[in-house]
């Protein structure tokens, strides 16, 4: 799940509340390049009755551009997690930055102010920007931003600074957490995950909105014949705006057995 600590809607506390109101039991919070929310959902979690696995979704080097790793089980105030992330949203400043003159030189008013005011102190990403194009008229809602302006190859697109993969998992494992790679559909090929698992990988996300069933199945079976553990999501936003499509808060049935055998798979911090 995601919070306000970068493109979700809501406080890290309105999304426990929310699971709570869910009958969910565990969750994981997620932010994109960001570990700002946990302290406040593990307390407000405590205090609701919900498990709050502290986690991260981080952005790595792919084949084909970008992929998302989710890091889970990760301890709170980490210098070497921090330092690393503090790195992340720096570049992704940079990047929104770049895309906010592109969209300038397109003749739209769309300022690096206002997508600052978007994010409102959480990660910015492309996200944000697209909510300012929104609302500078540029476009009808953020889907129709991404198709005109931000999506991959589209006139103000702009790349981010990719770590590897196996830095990405060098630096979970350092800190005694798991990783799984995210939402990969028909990428997760038994090649690829071959050789991701060479790399680090401990976990395969299979349950996910954009997962077919035959996909998640798919998934699966991989994920069994390289030893891989199971992983899966909602990776809910929270309360978004017209055109933000994710999936809803509790839509993916997860087994509380995959969270067991995840959290046995955890090394030992180094």
């Amino acid at each position: 799940m995601h919070s306000t600590a970068s493109d979700g809607s809501l406080s890290p506390s309105a999304v426990v509340a929310s699971a709570r109101s869910a009958d969910l039991v565990a969750i994981a919070l997620t932010d994109h390049d960001s570990v700002a929310g946990i302290a406040e959902a593990v307390t407000a979690g405590e205090a609701a009755g919900v498990r709050v696995i502290a986690g991260c979704e981080f952005s790595v080097a792919a084949p084909w551009g970008e992929m998302h790793v989710l890091g889970y089980f990760l301890p709170v105030g980490d210098d070497r997690v921090e330092a690393f992330l503090d790195r992340c949203r720096a570049d992704r400043l940079r990047r929104a930055e770049v895309m906010c003159g592109r969209l300038q030189e397109l003749g739209l008013p769309v300022s690096f102010e206002s997508v600052l005011e978007e994010a409102a102190g959480g990660a910015v990403g492309r996200p944000h920007v697209a909510r300012a194009v929104v609302r500078a008229g540029g476009a009808t809602d953020v889907n129709a931003a991404f198709d005109l302006y931000l999506g991959r190859n589209k006139p103000a697109y702009a790349d981010k600074v990719l770590p590897s993969f196996a830095e990405v998992a060098d630096l979970v494992h350092a800190a005694g957490g798991v990783v799984s790679a995210a939402h990969l559909r028909d990428r997760a090929t038994r090649p690829y995950l071959a050789r991701l698992k060479q790399e680090g990988l401990d976990a395969v996300e299979v349950r996910h909105p954009r997962h077919a069933p035959e996909t998640r199945s798919r998934i699966a079976g991989i994920a069994s014949a390289l030893d891989l553990a199971r992983t899966g999501g909602s990776d809910w936003h929270g309360d978004i705006g017209p055109g933000e499509e994710h999936g809803s808060l509790g839509s993916q049935t997860v087994p509380e057995d995959w969270l067991e055998r995840l959290e046995a798979r955890r090394p030992t911090p180094k």
